[in-house]
């Protein structure tokens, strides 16, 4: 066991599975205690739909049913992992996008450990669909979780690192929140939120010597097989247009980021706040800050439809000058 995070009690939402079990055990690992959380108990089965599990090839059907196992577990399981590795660690289920559910996570915290200094966000939820096809109930479920869900749990938590001039949060999106290729338009507009919410908290928070970043990953999870059946089964409406890039087998365990996150939680990432990485096996990267890169002006008070088509090639070109500096 390390000590870079001794004495530290983290809540890791999601953390039953995935990329939130590998981040809750890598930050037990530097001791850190950890509030444990996903919906609710797994009990062994493979929740699929029997409809569209029917119309894949039986080689695909096998496939899936082998891969889908390595994936699943729950709250109570990873804290009984971290206990095991010599770590503290207790489960709490609950839904966060209910904002009582998020409460009980700090308040077990509270209870458990007597303090909240970290919390990292994982839980997510997702959907494949056309928007032209997308039911109202699956905007409303993948965007009840992100950004709102997390701000639930930020919400009941960020006040006692406010008392006590310390805390770190780190919230997860998904390369999606640029948009990109992806045929998931909730799914971008939910991690969008996430980063526009970080870039908010960051600003808000600095003084209070609490941090806020954001990680968009690439990683195998269960999220990984859905898209693969999604994927044969829509090979005209595939969840990224044209080629993939990234193959189900090229794709890297979360493990292999894990303690990047730890990092982020630690004091020697005291100054890094109001960023997004994308971290995807060996690789992590930092995107780059929004800025305005070009612009045009109005030679009188308002625009015209005429000198705005006249101008409008200028705001394809380069700022040669400041927006709001010089003439």
């Amino acid at each position: 066991m390390g000590d870079y995070l001794k004495g530290k009690v983290a809540i890791v939402t999601g953390s039953g599975m995935g990329i939130g079990r590998a981040i809750a055990k890598a930050l037990a690992a530097e001791g850190c205690k950890v509030v444990t959380n996903n919906r609710g108990p797994w009990d062994g089965t493979i929740p699929v739909d029997q409809e569209q599990f029917s119309k894949l090839t039986k080689e695909m059907q096998d496939w899936a049913m082998a891969e889908y196992p390595k994936y699943y577990g729950d709250a109570e399981r990873t804290a009984k992992e971290i206990i095991e590795a010599g770590g503290e660690a207790v489960p709490c289920y609950g839904d966060i996008s209910n904002f009582d559910d998020a409460k009980k996570l700090t308040d077990t915290a509270i209870e458990k450990f007597g303090r909240i200094d970290i919390v990292v966000n994982i839980a997510s939820a997702f959907g494949f669909s056309p928007v032209q096809e997308m039911p109202q109930k699956m905007w409303d479920r993948v965007n009840a979780v992100k950004p709102t869900g997390h701000f639930y749990v930020i919400r009941n938590a960020v006040q006692h690192m406010i008392d006590q001039g310390w805390g770190r949060i780190v919230n997860c999106a998904s390369p999606a929140w640029a948009g990109g290729d992806l045929r998931q338009c909730e799914y971008c507009a939910a991690n969008a939120g996430v980063v526009g919410m970080t870039y908010g908290l960051a600003a808000e928070l600095k003084e209070y010597g609490i941090t806020a970043n954001t990680f968009a990953p690439a990683a195998k999870t269960r999220a990984s097989v859905d898209m693969e059946i999604h994927n044969q089964l829509e090979k005209d409406r595939a969840t990224i247009s044209g080629t993939n890039p990234i193959s189900y087998d090229g794709t890297a365990a979360p493990e292999t980021f894990a303690d990047f996150i730890v990092w982020l939680c630690g004091d020697d990432a005291k100054d890094v706040t109001g960023q997004v990485f994308m971290t995807m096996g060996k690789f992590i990267g930092r995107y780059a800050v929004p800025a305005i890169e070009s612009a045009m002006f109005a030679d009188t008070d308002t625009w015209s439809l005429g000198e705005v088509k006249s101008k409008s090639e200028n705001l394809f070109k380069k700022l040669e000058m400041p927006p709001f500096g010089g003439k």
